[in-house]
């Protein structure tokens, strides 16, 4: 945070907190008009662990597994799933202009998970039965470089 990239933060709530409010407004009168449905959000084992240099991305991934509890909680006809992946190839992450956290995340990227890993995780939430509700998933790689996410 010292690094003070208020724009970067910006960025980064739009994207992971409001990204995910607008899915669900997008969604939710669809759903609960019809009576069923699933809705999945991803999050991040950051939401989980705090790392220095993530300070806001865990914040805003936080955010993400509290709004996917609070609507889980509301719903009583819908299901409600958080995907929570450890560091999962992508473009993500490579527009970092601090040189530290972006090097930091260079070294996360060495033992990134495939997105079909991912993939398959919300392949087993969604295939379920209509009466169960899967309601997390995290997905970690086996390999690690010393960081906790």
């Amino acid at each position: 945070m010292s690094a003070l990239k208020t724009d970067e933060w910006d960025r980064i709530i739009d994207i992971n907190v409001k990204g995910v409010l607008n899915g669900i407004a997008a969604v939710l009168p669809i759903m609960e008009a019809q009576g069923s449905g699933q809705i999945i959000n991803t999050a991040s084992t950051a939401a989980h662990a705090i790392g220095g240099s993530y300070g806001v991305y865990c914040a805003s991934k936080y955010a993400v597994r509290a709004i996917t509890e609070g609507l889980r909680q509301e719903m009583s006809t819908i299901r409600v799933t958080l995907i929570t992946p450890g560091v999962t190839e992508s473009e993500l992450g490579h527009d970092i202009t601090d040189q530290d956290t972006a090097q930091a995340v260079k070294q996360l990227r060495s033992i990134a998970l495939s997105a079909n890993a991912i993939a398959r995780a919300v392949l087993y939430a969604i295939s379920q039965p209509a009466d169960v509700d899967v309601n997390e998933i995290m997905v970690r790689t086996v390999r690690s470089v010393g960081h906790a996410f």
